[in-house]
């Protein structure tokens, strides 16, 4: 069976920093693309960063890019995304992603408030 759990979300104050991580079971993650999406009330699912089944090559949405870190740990079978630098526009659930067999967590709420 496959899954994709996310952790790591909660409320955080503008310029914090989280850590999301996202623990997948189920499949071959290792040869997977990752990636991190996420969804504000009312908008559309963006995509946020994305990583290469290796690690080695990493692309990031404009509008977190020097902000956000992706990272995986192939031996861990998880993916990560650091964020710093939070700012309110960073509310939304964030989501992760497998590609190309397009399995995805559940989510996790990040609230980013003073």
């Amino acid at each position: 069976q496959v899954q994709l759990v996310e952790s790591g979300g909660g409320l955080v104050q503008p310029g914090k920093s989280l850590k999301l991580s996202c623990a997948a079971s189920g499949f071959t993650f290792s040869i997977k693309v990752m990636r991190w999406y996420r969804q504000a009330p009312g908008k559309e699912r963006e995509l946020v960063a994305g990583i290469s089944s290796g690690g080695s090559s990493t692309n990031y949405a404009d509008s977190v890019k020097g902000r956000f870190t992706i990272s995986r740990d192939n031996a861990k079978n998880t993916v990560y995304l650091q964020m710093n630098s939070l700012k309110p526009e960073d509310t939304a659930v964030y989501y992760c992603m497998s590609w190309p067999n397009n399995y995805w967590g559940q989510g996790t709420q990040v609230t980013v408030s003073s």
